[in-house]
C-alpha cells in the first residue's frame, strides 16, 4: 500500500486558495482541496459548468494552482479523454488527468460522455461532487435529488416523487477498474481512495456527497457533521468496487436513524406523515441490497 496511504506532510501544499467565492459552509471546496492535496501538482483537470466551474473559471484569475480546462456542461468526460490522449502521445504517463463535475454534469447532462469514456476504459479519474440539485443555477432538482426533497422545481405541494439515481451501480456496470464512494468527514479514507485511483490504470470514478447549506437549508457550521451522518445513517455508505464485481466496505456505519440526518435540513421540512418512515425503509432496503455484494 506504499504510495497510496496518506502522509500528513503531503497534505500541506495548497492548490486551492482562499477567496474563491464559494458559499460559506460549501463542502465542494473541501472536496477539491482534499483531492488536490492527494494528487499534487502533476495533475490536469477538466472542469464542467457547475459550482466548481463557477469559482475556478472566473476571469482574469483562478483560485486553483493546477492546469485546468473549463468545458461545457455535457463535456467533462470527453474533454478529459482528449487531455489524456494528448499526454499519451507526448509520452507523459506521470500526469494525472481528472474530470470534475457536480451531479448535474454527472447524473444528467454529462452521463453520455462519462459512459463512453468508461466503455473505452480511458485512463483518468472522474470525480463527482454531489450536492443533489442544480445549485449554482437556482436549486433545481436533478436525478440525484433524493425522494421527498424540496427544490425550486419541486415545491411543497409537489415534492420529488422519484428515487435518486444509483450512479455507482451504473458506473460499476461498465466493469471499469475502480469505483469508490468517499466523504470529507473521513479524510484518510478519501485520500487513500484518490491515490488508489491514481495508481490504477483505466477509468476510475470517485463519488462524494457534497452538503450544500444554501440548497439543503442548514446552518453552514454543520457541513462536516451532516457528511458524517450521511455515512453513519447508511444514506451514503463508503465502499469500493473493483472491475465491477469486487465490493469492499470501507467504513462500518453505526446505523443511526435516518431522521438524525434529515431533520437538520430544511429541504425535508415538508415531509408528510409517514414519509420519514418510508425513507428509513428505503435506506434499510438499499443497505441490505448492498451488503449482499460484500
Amino acid at each position: 500500500m506504499s504510495g497510496i496511504e496518506p502522509q500528513a506532510k503531503d497534505l500541506l501544499e495548497e492548490y486551492l486558495y482562499s477567496g474563491h467565492g464559494a458559499c460559506p459552509g460549501c463542502a465542494m471546496p473541501i472536496v477539491l482541496r482534499t483531492i488536490f492535496h492527494a494528487l499534487g501538482e502533476k495533475t490536469i483537470a477538466a472542469i464542467t459548468a457547475g459550482c466548481f466551474g463557477t469559482i475556478s473559471g472566473t476571469y482574469p484569475a483562478s483560485p486553483i494552482r493546477i492546469p485546468a480546462y473549463n468545458t461545457p456542461f455535457p463535456s467533462a468526460g470527453a474533454a478529459a479523454s482528449g487531455i489524456r490522449a494528448a499526454l499519451d502521445v507526448k509520452g507523459d504517463r506521470e500526469t494525472t488527468v481528472i474530470a470534475v463535475a457536480g451531479d448535474g454534469g454527472t447524473f444528467d447532462i454529462g452521463i453520455q460522455a462519462i459512459s463512453a469514456a468508461a466503455e473505452r476504459n480511458d485512463d483518468y479519474i472522474f470525480i463527482c461532487y454531489d450536492n443533489e440539485a442544480y445549485m449554482n443555477t437556482g436549486i433545481q432538482r436533478s436525478s440525484a435529488t433524493p425522494w421527498g426533497a424540496w427544490t425550486t422545481t419541486t415545491p411543497p405541494s409537489d415534492l420529488k416523487a422519484q428515487p435518486k439515481k444509483d450512479i455507482v451501480r451504473i458506473l460499476a456496470a461498465h466493469r471499469v477498474p475502480y469505483v469508490a464512494t468517499a466523504s470529507i468527514a473521513y479524510v484518510d479514507d478519501f485520500v487513500r481512495k484518490i491515490r488508489k485511483a491514481r495508481e490504477t490504470r483505466g477509468f476510475k470514478f470517485i463519488y462524494t456527497l457534497s452538503p450544500c447549506p444554501v440548497g439543503w437549508r442548514f446552518p453552514s457550521e454543520i457541513t462536516i457533521r451532516l457528511a458524517r451522518l450521511a455515512v453513519q445513517t447508511r444514506v451514503f455508505p463508503l465502499y469500493e468496487v473493483e472491475d465491477g464485481e469486487r465490493y469492499t466496505l470501507s467504513v462500518e456505519p453505526e446505523g443511526i436513524p435516518v431522521s438524525e440526518y434529515l431533520k437538520p435540513q430544511g429541504r425535508f421540512n415538508f415531509l408528510r406523515e409517514g414519509d420519514m418512515e418510508r425513507i428509513q425503509e428505503n435506506v434499510d432496503r438499499e443497505w441490505e441490497r448492498l451488503v449482499r455484494r460484500f
